[in-house]
C-alpha cells in the first residue's frame, strides 16, 4: 500500500519546527528517522496532513556530558549513540539498549528521540529512561520544559507532551560508584520486537549491600514499567544474599496489564520477564562487584 497524500515540511532549526506544530494543529506529524512512522503510513494505519521532517535541525543533535547527566540530542541516531564511546562511559545501560534495537540498518535512521517519542512498551529506549529517571527536555512555540520520564509515558504509543511540543533532548543520569547495567530480552528472531525484557541497573555500597538498584520491564504492559516495589525491596540488602530467580518473580508479581495475543499469552510472557529479570540481575550484580 501507499501512504494517504501529505504536505510534507523540513524545518532547519527548532524554532521553525515548533512554529509549523503550531500552525498545523493536530493533523501535522513529527518525522524524525521514520522508522516505525513510514510502515503506520505506508499501510494507513496512521494518516496525517503534514509531516514536520526534523531531520535536517542540527541542533536536535549530539551526545554531552551537563552536570551529572549526559544530554541525547532527539535527532541523534541510534547508530551514533550505539558508536559513542561517552555514552558507553557515562550511560552504559543505554549502550548495552542499542544492538537489541531492530538491525543495523534501522539503527542507521531510527533516533533516540524518535523511539523515546513513538512510547512502544516492546522498544529498548523507553524502558532504558524510564529505569534511570530520565528527563525529556520538549520544546513549542510557547516555550520548554522538562517532564520527567515516569510521567512521560501515559498509553501504548501514547506520551504527555502536548500535539504542538517537539521532543529537544533527553538528559540521563549518571550513575557513579560500584555500578553494574544489563539488559536482556526475548524475541523469536533478532531484530523483532521482544516478548519480554528488561533494563536493570544496580549499585553496591563498601559493604556489598544495594545502595539502589532500577529494573525496567520491556514488553510488559501498555506503557514502559517499572518494578518500583521490587526495587524498594532490595535496597539495603547484602546482594550476596538475593536469589535472582525471586528478584524475576517479584518483578512481574504486581503488573496487572500483560499483553495477551498470537505471539504470547499473558502468563507466558510473566514468565518469560520473570527469567529475564532474574538474567539481568546476575549480570548486573556480578558487573558491580567488579567494581
Amino acid at each position: 500500500m501507499k501512504p494517504a497524500p501529505f504536505e510534507y515540511h523540513a524545518p532547519t532549526t527548532t524554532a521553525d519546527a515548533a512554529g509549523l506544530l503550531a500552525d498545523l494543529g493536530d493533523g501535522a506529524k513529527v518525522l524524525a528517522g521514520g522508522q516505525s512512522l513510514i510502515p503506520m503510513l505506508a499501510l494507513r494505519l496512521a494518516v496525517f496532513d503534514h509531516l514536520v521532517d526534523v531531520g535536517r535541525i542540527a541542533e536536535l543533535k549530539g551526545i554531552e556530558r551537563r552536570d551529572d547527566a549526559l544530554w541525547v540530542g532527539a535527532g541523534t541516531t541510534e547508530a551514533a549513540v550505539g558508536a559513542s564511546a561517552e555514552v558507553a562511559s557515562a550511560v552504559p545501560l543505554l549502550a548495552k539498549a542499542t544492538p537489541f534495537i531492530g538491525h543495523f540498518q534501522i539503527r542507521n535512521r531510527g533516533t533516540l528521540g524518535g523511539s523515546i517519542a513513538h512510547a512502544d512498551p516492546a522498544a529498548e529506549y523507553p524502558a532504558v529512561a524510564l529505569a534511570l529517571d530520565a528527563s525529556m527536555e520538549v520544546v513549542s512555540a510557547k516555550g520548554r520544559r522538562t517532564i520527567a520520564a515516569r510521567d512521560f509515558f501515559d498509553g501504548l504509543w501514547s506520551t504527555t507532551m502536548e500535539t504542538d511540543e517537539l521532543l529537544a533532548g533527553v538528559s540521563f543520569p549518571i550513575w557513579g560508584g560500584r555500578s553494574g547495567f544489563a539488559v536482556e530480552e526475548f524475541a523469536r528472531r533478532h531484530g523483532d520486537f521482544a516478548l519480554a525484557g528488561v533494563a536493570a541497573a544496580i549499585e553496591l555500597d563498601g559493604d556489598d549491600r544495594v545502595r539502589r538498584c532500577a529494573l525496567g520491564l520491556i514488553g510488559m504492559g501498555s506503557t514502559p514499567e517499572r518494578a518500583s516495589t521490587t526495587e524498594v525491596q532490595l535496597a539495603g540488602q547484602p546482594v550476596t544474599e538475593i536469589d535472582g530467580e525471586e528478584v524475576g518473580r517479584s518483578a512481574v508479581a504486581g503488573l496487572a496489564d500483560v499483553p495477551s495475543d498470537l505471539h504470547g499469552s499473558a502468563d507466558y510472557r510473566r514468565r518469560l520477564g520473570a527469567a529475564m529479570v532474574a538474567r539481568a540481575w546476575r549480570a548486573a550484580s556480578a558487573e558491580a562487584g567488579h567494581g
